[in-house]
């Protein structure tokens, strides 16, 4: 039998088998967090409507390496995603535990002079909607335009356990409640030098390597697209015009093609082989 290596620590998505993990694969959320590039793209685009929060801001920006390792933390939150999603029950509460510990350590003064924490319930609903609002945008616009409301829900609703689970409290479960919420949260979002600067680093994102320049830099630039108007409105960041739009959306369809071949034994593949019946002796 062949060994597969994997880093210390981190999630086995092949094993035990039939174990369904904290959702299974009927689950929408194991839908919706399937496709790497929407994923991506889902993921800068939350970043940056999370760093609008001053407070979630002054975490980031005091607490880690983000301006020196930007991919390094995508990196680290599509593993918690990945294994979160699709790792076997034990591996995904150890993921849980592991964040929460980390969390209780990041605390401080933002520079409006307010105190904050990783750990506040309200502050980890922002963060967590900001991520599912643009993982569930992205999906509808790069992947499956076609996926119902009742599924988006479903996704919603699900996904808000591991929210719940690391400390959030009040965390919206349908389109309805998060439309809500947001525009309930718009008041306390503000953006300044700092949150300038992380879209600066967004747009100068390092790549893997030099063949992945464009690659990366249209990511980016799809992802600072997927934030709502009201966002980009806050940031500075200019619209684009429909022509432009649908240009890029375009060229994401195209690239998207060889990185979905490429990506075939994701963390996603790797689970449902885990929940495959067996094959009889």
């Amino acid at each position: 039998m062949i060994s597969i290596s994997r880093p210390p620590g981190s999630p086995d998505f092949r094993y035990p088998l039939g174990d369904p993990g904290l959702f299974g694969p009927d689950s929408a959320a194991w839908l919706v967090h399937s496709d790497f590039t929407a994923m991506l793209i889902g993921g800068v685009s939350a970043l940056l409507m999370q760093m609008l929060h001053p407070l979630a801001l002054a975490g980031v920006w005091d607490h880690s390496t983000f301006q020196q390792d930007m991919l390094g933390r995508l990196r680290r939150t599509a593993q918690f995603i990945a294994g979160t999603t699709y790792g076997n029950r034990q591996d995904a509460e150890k993921l849980i535990a592991l964040v929460r510990r980390i969390h209780s350590g990041v605390r401080g003064v933002a520079p409006d002079g307010r105190a904050y924490s990783a750990d506040d319930p309200d502050l980890l609903t922002w963060v967590h909607v900001a991520e599912v609002s643009n993982f569930l945008r992205a999906y509808l616009r790069y992947r499956n335009p076609q996926l119902g409301v009742a599924q988006q829900n479903q996704y919603l609703d699900e996904i808000a356990l591991i929210a719940e689970q690391l400390g959030a409290r009040n965390v919206p479960r349908t389109l309805m409640d998060m439309d809500s919420y947001i525009e309930k949260m718009r008041p306390q979002l503000h953006c300044d030098a700092r949150t300038l600067k992380t879209l600066e680093l967004v747009m100068n994102a390092p790549a893997p390597n030099a063949l992945a320049v464009p690659w990366t830099r249209l990511m980016m630039r799809a992802g600072v697209d997927m934030l709502p108007d009201w966002a980009k409105l806050q940031l500075g960041v200019k619209p684009l015009r429909p022509l432009q739009q649908v240009m890029l959306q375009r060229a994401v369809a195209v690239a998207a093609k060889p990185i979905r071949w490429a990506v075939r034994q994701s963390s996603a593949q790797l689970a449902r082989q885990r929940m495959a019946p067996a094959e009889p002796f």
